[in-house]
């Protein structure tokens, strides 16, 4: 057993691009939901919006990275428009219902063929990182210590990649410490009562959503740097393993999806390289690879679960902050 290799793959994970992703996603259903109380089920649509909006003017159209950003973002808040007009004067489970849905459906309308000279179906967009990867500072080369070795293309994704989530959760602190955060916070414990105060619930409600939504879209885009654009990528399993992290780390914090997707990422990859060596060591006959490789997502939920059992609130989290653990 090369307990070396499982313990460098889990440390890699510790700081990877696609923990970077994982973690802004999951800030922004902590806006959402931890600290306003909205049940946005379709974290994966921002996502794969972010990964198109971005990938597509930069293929087809040939726009510089700042425009196909900006491209991503706009996208994001139309979509968020779409979702939160119908939905936000309504009950919960309505946004919740909606948001999973059209999520779904995005999926599928990018992965049919009659757009495929636009997203490349089911096999997804590729090289369209050549107008950002321009600015790369690193140098040719692989370097780095210990586990942390990559070349300079992957050093550049990883530093600018937590640069972000740095940023967003800077914003997300201050924010949450002004009026704005107040009300937001007070529209999550009782609409009603921020109703009475005079305050436009509907209208905070929608800014929150935008906001989040935003956060997700920068986190598709993140996550989708390093390797193409798949549809495949973004279905429903996406939020939910990003409610995971939430969960895991606190709702209603700032570093909770930070610390929760480090958890996460580092479990699933110390329980995948685990269990793939002990088979390949005999120590499971009767199991295959194939089995192997499923066995690791029951272990990580199975390690969730003791934690949320016994932490409830999250790693980070504080049991009076959330309404629905008081």
């Amino acid at each position: 057993m090369d307990w070396g290799a499982i313990f460098g793959n889990a440390a890699v994970e510790l700081i990877s691009p696609t923990t970077a992703a994982y973690a802004l996603a999951a800030l922004g259903l902590a806006i959402h939901f931890g600290f306003t109380g909205l049940l946005n089920f379709g974290q994966a649509g921002f996502m794969l919006l972010g990964a198109y909006g971005y990938a597509i003017p930069a293929l087809k159209l040939g726009w510089p990275w700042w425009a196909c950003l900006l491209s991503a973002l706009l996208a994001s808040v139309v979509f968020a428009l779409i979702l939160g007009i119908p939905t936000l004067r309504l009950r919960a489970d309505y946004l919740a219902i909606v948001t999973i849905a059209a999520a779904e459906v995005l999926r599928l309308v990018f992965t049919t063929n009659e757009f495929q000279p636009v997203t490349g179906s089911a096999n997804g967009l590729s090289e369209f990182q050549a107008g950002l990867l321009e600015f790369n500072p690193f140098p040719p080369g692989r370097y780095g210590f210990g586990p942390w070795v990559f070349d300079n293309r992957v050093w550049f994704f990883l530093v600018l990649a937590w640069v972000v989530v740095a940023l967003a959760a800077l914003l997300t602190w201050l924010l949450m410490r002004s009026p704005w955060g107040r009300v937001i916070k007070g529209i999550r414990e009782d609409e009603d009562a921020v109703r009475s105060l005079g305050k436009n619930v509907y209208s905070y409600k929608m800014q929150s959503l935008i906001l989040g939504g935003l956060f997700g879209t920068l986190a598709g885009i993140i996550f989708v740097m390093p390797r193409a654009v798949v549809p495949s990528y973004f279905q429903p399993t996406l939020t939910f393993m990003v409610y995971a992290i939430l969960l895991l780390g606190g709702a209603a914090t700032i570093l909770g999806p930070i610390v929760g997707s480090m958890v996460f990422w580092v479990l699933l990859s110390f329980f995948s390289g685990f269990i793939s060596r002990a088979v390949e060591a005999g120590w499971f006959p009767f199991m295959t690879q194939v089995q192997a490789g499923q066995l690791r997502f029951i272990l990580v939920g199975i390690a969730i679960m003791l934690i949320v059992i016994f932490m409830p609130q999250g790693l980070l989290g504080n049991r009076k902050e959330l309404a629905f653990v008081k």
